[in-house]
């Protein structure tokens, strides 16, 4: 990945994780990684965890970001969810887990809940 793609990716972020800030959720992770893969951003809010998958793009010339969370990729980041939960809240389960998706385009943020 290039150093302009990393910096892309890390502003999207940051604009999803400001989005669910301003929604009441409180920031748990980010960029959360183990061998298997990364997970973007995880937010909580009234015992709801959040694992929110962000595709950012600069334009949508060639689709959105919603078009690249292919069936492949949501299996692996519920696979990494369950790992993520494992090892970071031992013994205690949240009330609800949800998977959702955010797009990011220039300034716009899309953010699908209950994507997947």
């Amino acid at each position: 990945m290039t150093q302009g793609r990393r910096v892309l990716g890390a502003h999207g972020e940051e604009l999803v994780a400001r989005w669910y800030r301003a929604r009441g959720y409180m920031l748990v992770d980010r960029n959360w990684r183990c061998r298997d893969g990364e997970l973007d951003v995880i937010v909580e809010r009234d015992g709801t965890v959040v694992f929110c998958e962000v595709k950012t793009r600069s334009s949508a010339a060639f689709g959105t970001g919603l078009d690249a969370v292919t069936r492949v990729k949501q299996l692996r980041i519920r696979r990494l969810a369950a790992q993520w939960l494992l090892t970071r809240v031992p013994g205690r389960r949240p009330r609800q887990i949800r998977f959702d998706v955010a797009a990011v385009t220039g300034e716009e943020i899309d953010v699908v809940e209950g994507a997947f």
